[in-house]
This record gives C-alpha cells, structure tokens and sequence, in this order.
C-alpha cells in the first residue's frame, strides 16, 4: 500500500503569540508550547518544508500601546521585539524536541537571529531546516499577517497556515452568536466584503492577487497541523 502524501510541500504556518500562552495570562507557557513544537516536528519529518511566523501578542502588542498614549511606530517596534522573543523561545523548544531549525529577524540582531535574505532562507527550508520568521517585515504599521503573507509569497509557499483558537471561520463570532454559521471554503474577495476578522485586510489582498490558499483551523486540536497538510477538512479554506 503506497503511503499517502502531504498536499503541500512547503507551508507557511502563522501562529500567533496568544498560542504560546496557554492558560497563562502573560509570557510564554513551555509545556504548551512544547506540544506545538512535537506537532511542528512531525509536520517536518513528513519532509514538509516549514516556515512559521510567529506573532508577539503574549508579551505585548502594539495597539495596545498607542492605546496607552505611546506613538504608533514606537509601539509597533515595541511588539516587533516581543515577536523576537517568541522566536528565541519557539526555536529552543523546537531544537530540544530534535528539530534544525533557523531564527530569522526582520530586525537586524545579529546575537539571536539571521537577517532576512530570501535565497538564504529558501535554501534552509530546501535542507529541511525549519525557518522561524520573527519581527514581521521589520517596519511599524504592518500586522504579523501581513508579515506572513508576504513571506509565504516570498519564499514561494503553496499555502499558509493560519492557526486560531476557532476551528475555522464563521459569520459571526460564534462565542457571541449561536446562530453564526461555519464557512467551509470562502473566497479572498467575500472575507474582504464581508469584514471578516480572518486576517487583517492587507495580508487578504496580497494572497487573493497572487492566488495563495489559506487554511483557518483550531490549534489546539491536536493533529489538527498534520490533517491541514494533508489536505484534510480542518477549518475554513479561503482561495
């Protein structure tokens, strides 16, 4: 019996910073994190080629800052480090469990992570190194999803990954409406119209101009990242 395989070769997975909480209300929770880190893994012995970009939510985020009184760009930077944080974190879990891995900044600190050179991060992931993405595109006023469009584009991903608290996306907060109604599959163009929070505007437009896939599902279902890159019914797909 030949065994299956993955639909996709080289995935983009966005995971944002709330997923390493846990049931923490701040920081980093290790033993959550650590169970991302086997699912990642395993995803990556399949001989899937791994990407993430890692968001910094869980140690602070700019919204919240200009809420506060800060400038928008310093607040932006601010969270832009915290990502960093979560890159350090993520890659030291990840390499504990066995994995190659390689940290890339889009801000230049040269003592944690690479700079962002694309030829040099696609030849990671062609040597099966999972490339850990952090600081976004490095500049304010761009969201971590739009930092995951981009790159998926940029190192030629075949889908991105978007992992949530949801097993997918609904027309209405399901938390909130108990008559919200799951999408199976919905187009780029009907999440922009609709004003649905899938991912920020800017990051739909990129994949909806350059025909890229994204697959919405629950994080905390375990196996939920192996069945997505199986091409298995797991969340919402838009495309």
């Amino acid at each position: 019996m030949t065994s299956r395989k993955p639909a996709y070769e080289r995935i983009l997975l966005k995971l944002s910073g709330e997923s390493l909480l846990g049931n923490q209300p701040y920081g980093i929770d290790f033993e959550g994190t650590k169970s991302i880190a086997r699912e990642i893994k395993e995803v990556s012995d399949l001989g899937v080629q791994v990407a993430i970009m890692i968001g910094g939510g869980n140690i602070f985020r700019g919204t919240k800052g200009t809420a506060a009184g800060l400038d928008r760009a310093a607040a932006d930077q601010m969270g832009l480090l915290a990502t960093v944080i979560n890159g350090i974190a993520l890659q030291e879990v990840l390499e504990k469990e066995g994995a190659f891995t390689r940290h890339v900044s889009a801000i230049e600190i040269k003592a944690v992570a690479e700079p962002f050179i694309r030829r040099r991060a696609i030849r990671h992931l062609e040597k099966g190194r999972i490339v850990i993405f952090s600081a976004g595109i490095g500049s304010p006023y761009f969201t971590t999803d739009t930092a995951a469009a981009l790159r998926a584009l940029e190192i030629k991903a075949r889908v991105i990954l978007k992992a949530t608290q949801v097993d997918g996306v609904y027309t209405a907060d399901p938390k909130i409406d108990a008559k919200a109604k799951k999408f199976m599959t919905i187009r780029h163009l009907d999440v922009l119209n609709r004003g649905l929070k899938v991912m920020d505007s800017t990051a739909i437009a990129l994949c909806r101009d350059n025909d890229l896939p994204i697959i919405i599902f629950n994080l905390h279902k375990r196996g939920n990242i192996k069945k997505a890159v199986f091409g298995e019914n797991v969340g919402t797909i838009v495309r």
